[in-house]
């Protein structure tokens, strides 16, 4: 088991997001998970992620807020504990378009790089 306490995790930047902060809840640490890791983002009014893709699928739970995520030709405004599943290699989009902070949980596998 390996707890790690909310005030120790750190923070990351992810490629092609604005106004938006993230911490690492679990992950990319020794006796940590070894599939996949676990973030925390805030998304501010306005920002985003993308358009872009990564090889990698990953889940979105939204905790607070809504936020706005389109792929393969649909949009859907997410509400608090509604949950999307993006595939690996699709092109997506996500946007906080209110006035208020958004909070989402990300779940995704190691890249192979970091195997």
């Amino acid at each position: 088991m390996l707890v790690k306490r909310f005030n120790d995790a750190k923070p990351y930047q992810a490629p092609n997001h604005f106004d938006m902060r993230a911490v690492r809840l679990q992950g990319f640490e020794e006796g940590g998970p070894t599939k996949s890791w676990v973030g925390l983002s805030h998304f501010l009014p306005g920002g985003g992620a993308g358009p872009d893709a990564s090889p990698l699928e990953k889940v979105y739970v939204v905790l607070a807020g809504e936020v706005t995520v389109r792929a393969e030709g649909s949009e859907v405004v997410l509400h608090p504990l509604d949950s999307v599943f993006i595939g690996g290699g699709v092109v997506r989009e996500v946007k906080n378009e209110t006035n208020a902070v958004a909070t989402m949980l990300v779940v995704m596998p190691y890249p192979e790089s970091a195997k």
